[in-house]
């Protein structure tokens, strides 16, 4: 290379450095993170920024913006929506639960307290299948009871540690709550457990639905719960007997 040549090369060099100001995508980066307000200071600035569309087209960041908030927005409105109509059905199953605790309180035998409950399965709560099965080695006339240990044999996984259980269970465990012939999808089940004997389990309720996913694990039993409580202390009241 000439001696001109290099002076040429070393004078564009030196022109570069100079014009360099060190300026780069994370020096922009790391200003904006700290100047929060620099588009509040310099709203024309939103006008030349572009972000791209998933179209494949250009808009700027205004437009990006609102495409945002009309998104969060839609999911807000849906979220909104959720918990409206959880709350309406909340609504509905509590008066349905005062309801049939009103009429589980003037019964006044066993049998009138498992018509009651069963009817209002039936008719209030619109559910497809229900039961009750009371603990005995005797069979009862007006409500159905079974041994407890058949029970066990039946369904006993079910029950350890005398929880509630929802979800999608066997045709035999099925056939067995429901007595039903129809096809049952899943089910929600509460046993009967006297606290005040010690836990001592008198029976079990249950629901069923043809819809296998209406009964799921997510489902909450505080309703459920709350009747089974007010069953077993009718139970006791009314004296029945268990061999």
């Amino acid at each position: 290379m000439s001696a001109s040549k290099k002076r040429e090369a070393a004078v564009e060099i030196a022109a570069q450095q100079k014009n360099d100001t060190g300026l780069n995508d994370e020096t922009v980066r790391e200003y904006l993170k700290n100047h929060d307000d620099f588009l509040q200071r310099y709203p024309d600035m939103l006008d030349y920024l572009h972000v791209s569309h998933a179209s494949g087209s250009a808009i700027s960041l205004v437009e990006k913006q609102v495409s945002v908030l009309r998104e969060r927005n839609t999911e807000i409105r849906q979220r909104l929506k959720t918990l409206t109509t959880n709350a309406k059905d909340n609504d509905t199953l509590y008066e349905q639960t005062r309801s049939l605790v009103l009429k589980l309180l003037d019964a006044d035998s066993v049998e009138s307290l498992y018509g009651i409950y069963m009817n209002s399965m039936k008719d209030d709560f619109k559910v497809d299948f229900a039961s009750m099965i009371l603990y005995s080695e005797s069979s009862s006339e007006g409500w159905r009871t079974e041994p407890r240990e058949s029970v066990k044999k039946q369904i006993g996984s079910l029950f350890r540690g005398h929880k509630a259980v929802c979800g999608t269970l066997r045709t035999e465990e099925l056939a067995f709550l429901f007595a039903e012939s129809a096809e049952i999808g899943s089910a929600a089940m509460m046993p009967l457990m006297n606290k005040a004997a010690e836990g001592e389990p008198l029976g079990l309720i249950a629901v069923g639905s043809t819809d296998a996913n209406r009964y799921s694990n997510t489902v909450g039993t505080l309703f459920l719960s709350h009747i089974a409580d007010v069953i077993v202390k009718l139970l006791a009241r009314l004296n029945i007997t268990r061999d």
